[in-house]
């Protein structure tokens, strides 16, 4: 799946939002989370780095996921790949599942020393202040 700006990405995952004036993308994925979802979301964020003008933050929410299937290969691939991005930006993953927080734990430490920096969080606040924002920016609807 293509997104060719933002819009479109927040059409196909109506539970993203972007709050421009703090610079974020929130995601709150549904259901399974997969390897082909993981390469849907990096495509979007991906393309949106190269469109806009100023770098963005990102929060994602595991706490809305009924199961994950992500291949720990997979999370390496995807790591490896990222490391290499341009702009200096924060990514934090919050979980509440010992699944979740090990898989974001597991992205974190593949991320060590890259411009983005990852964060795995077990609460909101602390992704909050970490990020710079509201919480209730970070609160799913």
């Amino acid at each position: 799946m293509k997104f060719p700006n933002l819009s479109d990405f927040l059409k196909a995952f109506p539970h993203s939002r972007y709050h421009p004036e703090a610079r974020l993308l929130t995601m709150y994925p549904l259901g399974t989370f997969d390897d082909t979802l993981a390469d849907e979301v990096l495509a979007m964020i991906e393309a949106e780095e190269t469109v806009e003008n100023v770098p963005f933050h990102r929060y994602t929410d595991l706490s809305r996921l009924t199961d994950i299937r992500l291949k720990i290969g997979h999370v390496f691939e995807i790591a490896e790949h990222r490391r290499a991005a341009g702009e200096p930006v924060r990514s934090a993953f919050f979980a509440d599942t010992t699944v979740g927080f090990g898989i974001a734990r597991l992205y974190e430490e593949l991320m060590q020393g890259a411009v983005i920096h990852v964060r795995a969080f077990r609460d909101r606040d602390a992704a909050a202040e970490w990020l710079g924002v509201p919480v209730k920016l970070l609160q799913p609807e």
